[in-house]
């Protein structure tokens, strides 16, 4: 419950010293030091937000995976070292998959089944982006956290109820395939009809 140089966090103290400096037109360079002590904060933070994820504090998570992500940004753009910057940002593909369960959980909870699908697609895509454009592009293939998202996602989709428009396409599909055409264009003028309300 410390407050560093009187300040949320560590990270929002460089923050703020990084925007100063920024207004002066100089560069703020972060010391090897501050590199592992910015580390060792994001591990305490890491902590926080998997007791979060345990008693389902989706908000909580959501909170502190963004403030890990932000960490990693900063830190690399204020070293230029390569592998102070890697050594956080190693992490950013399962930090990524954190934010996006919890955001995911967020809108099941509240049975917004299409807005829990949208956000495992986009986490999931993060993640690819990021491994693609890293020094590392094959452990896409190999990524637990990509596997994991596509699991959930089929899981996801599967329990998710259809909707009004999508049980009359296969009551329709039905009715032709049991020759019941006069059913499958009542249906069809019905569906045309939903579409129409949507437009």
């Amino acid at each position: 419950g410390r407050r560093p140089h009187n300040c949320e966090s560590l990270l929002e103290y460089h923050q703020k010293r990084a925007t100063r400096a920024a207004t002066k037109g100089a560069t703020y360079e972060l010391t090897p030091e501050q590199c592992a002590e910015l580390q060792q904060e994001g591990i305490q933070y890491y902590h926080r937000y998997l007791s979060l994820f345990q008693i389902n504090d989706f908000e909580g998570v959501v909170r502190d995976t963004q403030r890990n992500l932000d960490l990693f940004t900063f830190v690399s753009e204020h070293t230029d070292r390569e592998e102070f910057s890697w050594s956080l940002q190693q992490f950013r593909p399962y930090v990524l998959m954190m934010n996006t369960r919890a955001k995911a959980s967020i809108f099941l909870g509240q049975g917004k089944f299409a807005e829990a699908i949208g956000e495992i697609e986009r986490g999931r895509d993060a993640i690819t982006d990021f491994l693609q454009q890293s020094n590392f592009p094959e452990l896409v293939s190999k990524s637990s956290e990509i596997a994991f998202l596509d699991e959930w996602l089929e899981e996801v989709k599967a329990k998710r109820p259809l909707s009004k428009l999508e049980i009359m396409q296969r009551e329709m599909e039905t009715a032709i395939a049991k020759e019941l055409y006069e059913r499958a264009a009542e249906l069809r003028d019905a569906i045309k009809l939903l579409q129409a309300k949507k437009h």
